[in-house]
């Protein structure tokens, strides 16, 4: 746990309210910033027991836009199945805050909302889960990417066909607007030549 420490304080991981799903429960309102430093180590309590902790935070887990994607929890020994670490995505954990405005003695707790049993059925939090997830992360990423800029280039493509059909259909209408006055105005040349 210690060797994590400089990688939380690296990336000054400070914490938006929108980007985990805290909740002012029975000590605070939320705060609007955390830090991932005084996160980790956090005791953790389930939906099942709520009193009685069931382990530690492990560790943070960001995405490429730098929002929190979960927490790593470091179970100890729940349901006698031996120690073990779990991955819990945002959503499905909330987070309570002691002394929120004293960095000195600031204090969290997170609830996760999944039962002990639910605990033990999310991922666990080995290297090849790391590997498979940050292989399907960075696709999804590169995936989104390509189709933003593939939307970009369709709107593109339609805006400047909108604009080119306008352009077509004004200068058609000035044209029979012309036409139309050069029409009546020999009309008009007729009329006077007739009345002569």
């Amino acid at each position: 746990m210690a060797t994590r420490k400089p990688l939380n304080k690296a990336i000054l991981a400070t914490l938006t309210a929108g980007a985990l799903s805290f909740g002012g429960l029975a000590w605070s309102a939320p705060q609007g910033l955390y830090s991932a430093d005084e996160l980790t180590d956090a005791d953790v309590f389930s939906k099942s027991n709520p009193s009685e902790d069931i382990g530690d935070v492990e560790d943070v887990l960001l995405d490429e836009n730098m929002k929190v994607s979960g927490l790593v929890i470091d179970t100890g020994n729940l349901l006698d199945m031996g120690s073990k670490q779990y991955v819990i995505r945002t959503g499905d954990f909330s987070v309570e805050t002691q002394n929120g405005n004293d960095l000195e003695n600031i204090e969290y707790r997170v609830h996760v909302d999944l039962t002990e049993e639910e605990i033990t059925q999310q991922p666990e939090y080995t290297n090849d889960w790391w590997a498979q997830t940050k292989q399907a992360t960075s696709q999804a990423w590169q995936n989104t990417k390509q189709t933003a800029q593939s939307a970009w280039e369709s709107t593109k493509a339609a805006t400047s066909n909108a604009l080119t059909e306008a352009g077509d259909a004004l200068s058609e209408a000035g044209n029979k607007t012309e036409q139309a006055a050069e029409e009546a105005s020999n009309e008009t040349q007729e009329g006077v030549n007739q009345n002569n």
